[in-house]
């Protein structure tokens, strides 16, 4: 497959594309508060690229180059609606703390009443969101929430870090929505960026009850044992890849894990050795120099062993992780369109074996039939739309990688070789002492 551009700009809210509001697929519980968070164009750097001999070849001299020429290509984008999510408070009453994020909009879509807006919301709104999309667009990939339930001990809940990493993941959430053509133009992104809170609460009740949310899940839970009979190839082949995505960018998130907390155990071993070479330095005369300026050495790699524990931390990990998540949204999507072709194949058996209002079925049948028409074209449209952005997603993630891991060694690097300039230097300036 190629790995065409992705466009990151905000279709116009009057997309071309229709698809049925009507479709309702297994609806997901929508519960409270909590959480974390946290890939993509496939060519390497190398593929189509074509270099002279004026060009700078350096490795952080290409990555800037390949950075700055997917730039250009994402400056022709044009977006009419802006979404932040910014400036977190704690919020404590009687019976529960939870936080609030302020939700800013700037827009020019004609269908709001006014360009910005400016509403407080917490976390189980956003789930509320994205449990009314994926109702009212079952086979629409919706980009995932931060987990709910904070993992035992990464980080406890409400402390700053966890925070600013929900923020993050919220932003990106929005700003997800805010892309996608059939999202952003719905009602209820809408009412989630410009009513007030007491409106939101209001619309909120107007869903479904919890009967008819059982009654779907069980609908959804008897079309999965009776699963399907003649799921079309190309839905199968999505379902091979998400497994095989699922098995690569799980492990890639653990290792990537793995090696930061491997780095961090590394920094600690550096912050306790330069105090050594300093005390040694108080007690050997002759080879105090040297190893004061070891102890110097070590501090300053501490500093951008640091800096690059950070960078991966705020940069590679959450987009991996983000993409772990998404693995989760795919088969709860593959399984919903499974359902609707399950309950229309269990219709077309009802109606071969009934004989009594068959016109009335068959009416019904065309309509389940149409149903299913619709969610497998919404589901191939937006499969190819997700995969763009994921390999755009990956593919910036790993380029950002590859440079800040040169900038660190290339940093590392200039530090020992100014010890070593130091000491041959003084080794030079000692052997014309010693011939005098």
């Amino acid at each position: 497959m190629s790995d065409p551009v992705v466009d990151n700009a905000v279709p116009s809210g009057n997309s071309s594309v229709a698809i049925p509001t009507d479709i309702s697929g297994q609806i997901l519980d929508l519960d409270e508060d909590d959480d974390l968070e946290v890939f993509s164009k496939g060519t390497t750097l190398t593929e189509g690229s074509s270099f002279n001999a004026s060009m700078q070849t350096s490795p952080a001299s290409l990555i800037n180059q390949y950075k700055f020429e997917e730039e250009e290509e994402g400056d022709a984008d044009t977006k009419d609606i802006f979404v932040t999510v910014d400036n977190p408070e704690s919020i404590v009453t009687a019976i529960e703390t939870f936080v609030t994020y302020r939700v800013m909009t700037k827009t020019t879509r004609s269908e709001f009443d006014a360009s910005e807006f400016e509403v407080r919301r917490r976390y189980q709104d956003f789930l509320w969101l994205k449990g009314r999309l994926e109702e009212a667009h079952p086979t629409l990939i919706v980009h995932p929430l931060p987990e709910k339930f904070v993992m035992k001990g990464m980080v406890e809940r409400f402390n700053e870090d966890f925070i600013e990493t929900r923020r993050k993941a919220l932003h990106r959430f929005l700003n997800r929505i805010a892309e996608h053509p059939i999202f952003s133009s719905t009602d209820d992104f809408k009412i989630f960026l410009t009513a007030e809170s007491g409106e939101l609460t209001s619309h909120k009740k107007q869903g479904p009850g919890f009967l008819s949310r059982m009654g779907e899940t069980v609908k959804a839970v008897a079309a999965s044992v009776r699963g399907v009979r003649n799921r079309p190839e190309e839905f199968t082949d999505m379902q091979e890849y998400v497994e095989a995505f699922t098995q690569k960018i799980g492990s890639l998130d653990k290792v990537s894990q793995r090696i930061v907390r491997e780095k961090k155990e590394h920094l600690e071993e550096l912050k306790e050795s330069g105090p050594i070479y300093t005390l040694w330095s108080q007690s050997e005369e002759e080879l105090a120099e040297p190893l004061k300026r070891m102890a110097g050495c070590l501090d300053s790699c501490c500093k951008e062993t640091e800096e690059q524990v950070k960078e991966l931390n705020d940069h590679l990990i959450p987009v991996l992780h983000e993409y772990v998540l998404c693995t989760e949204t795919l088969k709860a999507v593959l399984r919903r369109r499974d359902n609707i072709q399950a309950d229309f194949e269990a219709k077309t058996e009802a109606l071969a074996m009934k004989k009594a209002d068959r016109d009335a079925m068959r009416v019904e049948l065309d309509k389940m039939e149409d149903r299913m028409e619709w969610a497998n074209n919404a589901l191939k449209s937006d499969w190819t739309r997700w995969q763009k952005v994921m390999r755009t997603d990956l593919r910036s993630a790993f380029v950002d990688t590859a440079e800040r891991n040169v900038n660190y060694y290339e940093k590392c690097l200039a530090v020992w070789e100014s010890f070593l300039h130091s000491q041959r230097t003084e080794a030079e300036g000692n052997g014309k002492v010693d011939s005098s």
